[in-house]
């Protein structure tokens, strides 16, 4: 999948294609949707599937103090976008001066000079340039007018439309499994592992704990199984905390895993320091619980252990 990340690095004589375009956050089974129609017309008609997106995220740059969190990062998106099998990604810097473009000044710019729309595919609810004046009858007028067909994917026949907004809350009251349903695929978070205070090694429980900067959404606090994926592609069954760990004083909020049946020797061979790796949320096991000290918090983890090796086989 090619990749440009401006309108100068899409090649001069590129298209025919087929494009989309929208936020795409958390890659949903409604953006599959889309992007699957944007596939099946691209092989109808010979010409290239693409894919148009925004970064930051137009709400970052409106209305920054109320801007939605993001599922998940902008790699992790692409890598996703990657597997569906589209031929091209378009990620436009947006900015308060490319916002302010008229819909006929956006869909001529992006869609016709640049990518060569043969066909634009949207939902009934597309909205596009300057203050989002755009919408589906503009789309079908400009399409008439600058010689690309409109293809509208219907979402309709669902009890709950997807949507990025459903996941978020699903995930912020720790139903990881509602949140799978919505993505077609468990939520994950990605990051680097980093050192913590190494409570969990004293207490038998090693863990990987993620930078306070990883990408995707941190589920409720709370336990989780789940998996752990390394830089090198191994998966590992793991049971996942999700908090501050009230049983002990001033411990801040904080993602760490828990390898089950991490290998023991030789030790080096399972080193996760530095390593840039993905967590996979399946279920939540439990809510965070203060415990009166480590023997009764030693003796649920065990318990915890046992339960996500159990969900997860």
């Amino acid at each position: 999948m090619q990749i440009w990340n401006s309108l100068d690095e899409v090649p001069q004589d590129f298209g025919p294609s087929v494009v989309t375009l929208g936020n795409f956050d958390g890659l949903h089974r409604g953006h599959q949707e889309v992007l699957a129609h944007v596939r099946a017309e691209a092989a109808a008609r010979n010409a290239l599937s693409v894919a148009l997106t925004f970064d930051p995220h137009p709400a970052v740059v409106h209305r920054p103090e109320s801007a939605p969190e993001q599922i998940m990062g902008l790699p992790d998106k692409l890598a996703a976008m990657a597997a569906l099998g589209l031929d091209g990604v378009l990620i436009l810097p947006y900015t308060l001066e490319f916002a302010q473009q008229t819909p006929e000044e956006f869909v001529k710019n992006v869609f016709v000079n640049a990518l060569g729309a043969a066909a634009v595919v949207v939902g009934h609810d597309v909205r596009f340039g300057r203050g989002n004046t755009g919408d589906l009858g503009t789309m079908v007028e400009l399409g008439t007018e600058l010689g690309f067909d409109v293809v509208v994917v219907d979402d309709e026949g669902h009890d709950r439309r997807w949507s990025s907004t459903w996941v978020r809350e699903a995930l912020h009251k720790g139903e990881v499994h509602t949140a799978a349903q919505v993505l077609g695929r468990s939520h994950t978070m990605s990051g680097e592992v980093v050192h913590g205070a190494a409570r969990g090694r004293e207490l038998g429980f090693p863990t990987a704990n993620l930078s306070p900067d990883a990408c995707g959404i941190i589920p409720a606090d709370g336990v989780y199984a789940g998996w752990l994926t390394d830089t090198h592609g191994h998966r590992w069954p793991a049971a996942i905390s999700v908090g501050s760990n009230p049983t002990f004083v001033g411990v801040s909020r904080q993602v760490e895993a828990y390898v089950i049946n991490r290998p023991e020797e030789p030790v080096e061979a399972f080193n996760l320091y530095g390593q840039h790796v993905t967590v996979e949320f399946v279920r939540r096991l439990r809510g965070m619980v203060a415990y009166t000290g480590p023997e009764a918090l030693i003796e649920q983890m065990h318990h915890d252990v046992d339960d996500a090796r159990m969900i997860l086989g």
